[in-house]
């Protein structure tokens, strides 16, 4: 499918509207029918919920279109045919990518690899090893091109060459911006021979707000992900705990313990993970992976909610239901009695208002 041009400029102005995201972003396109009907609603949808609105400006989406094209890159929506359909089936995948390389690549498939940045040269062997047998296994490698581990796992698979997977880097600033800058020829050399995908605009930075939402691309793209190395509380388990979130398999390596930064992945082990020791390990439960994993390290959470026939004009009054404390959209159905029409459309105008703040495993809270 080709979209219109009209249409494609007013997606991506829509995403890029204050207080739209992913699950918004969605309700609005199936409500509206399409994105330049949906624009023109958002001032009445706010102002129910008691908020001024103005969307993105036109010539803030111009200035964006400009910069992508002078990246090399182009804009990937959620229902081209070419968009990665694992992680398409994520919750709250993103609507729209900007990508540089082939995008066909992203539709084999895949094994996620993240682990430490201040990582042991023993890891970083292995990571590059395990990314170039699961290169030559036919499966791309998908990580974050950070240091240590994930630089290992581009690198290994890259070394496959092209009858190998091939590679996915998934970054959190924007398409045009190298991070860290060590990394930037590696960066380049992905987006030539693999495939490098962005959700920030072009010139956005890589902010730490914006690396648990790169982390949540990186698991969904691959049917498995595999911790390496990584210390408690670290970045790598967070894409671990998504992965598992979406009915993916999670596999560790384990390591000693008495390297700290072994304690993540041992952990990983101890609450479900897949112990994996050898590649084949990884490809044998990435390979007979259906949809239901081997690993019980989390269960799926619950998808969000979206009412797939009906629509309402009236929202529910769940205002007393809500508080800073996040509950699932599906409680708040059961509480309140409404329809799931209803307290969607209350939530979307809450969220336009800049009052809602939607969570992981549709859970919602007040701003």
């Amino acid at each position: 499918m080709t979209l219109a041009q009209a249409e494609a400029f007013a997606r991506i102005r829509l995403l890029r509207s204050p207080n739209v995201g992913p699950v918004s972003y969605a309700q609005l396109l199936r409500r509206f029918g399409d994105a330049v009907k949906a624009l023109e609603a958002l001032p009445d949808l706010a102002a129910r919920a008691g908020a001024r609105y103005r969307a993105a400006p036109e010539r803030q989406i111009e200035a964006e279109i400009a910069a992508v094209k002078r990246a090399g890159a182009r804009y990937l929506f959620d229902d081209a045919p070419d968009y990665p359909p694992l992680l398409a089936e994520a919750d709250g995948a993103p609507p729209i990518l900007t990508v540089r390389g082939d995008a066909k690549i992203a539709l084999r498939p895949a094994i996620a690899m993240v682990g430490a940045r201040n990582c042991s040269a023993a890891a970083v062997k292995l990571a590059r090893d395990f990314a170039a047998a699961f290169a030559d296994a036919g499966y791309v490698v998908v990580s974050g091109l950070a240091r240590g581990i994930d630089g290992a796992a581009h690198r290994g698979a890259l070394s496959a060459g092209t009858g190998g997977g091939g590679t996915v880097g998934v970054i959190a600033s924007g398409i045009d911006i190298a991070y860290p800058p060590e990394n930037a020829a590696l960066q380049d050399e992905i987006a030539a021979d693999g495939l490098l995908i962005a959700e920030q605009p072009p010139g956005t930075e890589p902010l730490a707000r914006h690396f648990p939402s790169r982390n949540r691309i990186i698991a969904g793209l691959a049917a498995g992900t595999l911790v390496v190395e990584a210390a408690p509380k670290s970045g790598s388990l967070i894409t671990a705990r998504l992965a598992g979130e979406y009915g993916r398999e999670v596999m560790a390596i384990p390591g000693s313990p008495l390297d700290a930064r072994s304690h993540g992945c041992n952990q990983l082990i101890r609450d479900g993970a897949v112990l994996v020791q050898t590649p084949e390990d990884a490809v044998e439960l990435v390979s007979s992976f259906v949809g239901t994993p081997r690993s019980t390290f989390r269960e799926p959470a619950p998808p969000a909610y979206l009412a797939a026939e009906t629509f309402s004009d009236d929202p529910a009054d769940i205002g007393s239901l809500l508080t800073t404390a996040p509950i699932a959209v599906d409680e708040l159905i059961r509480q309140s009695g409404a329809s799931t029409a209803s307290v969607q459309l209350a939530l979307l105008e809450l969220e336009l208002a800049g009052r809602l703040v939607r969570h992981a495993g549709s859970r919602v809270s007040i701003a």
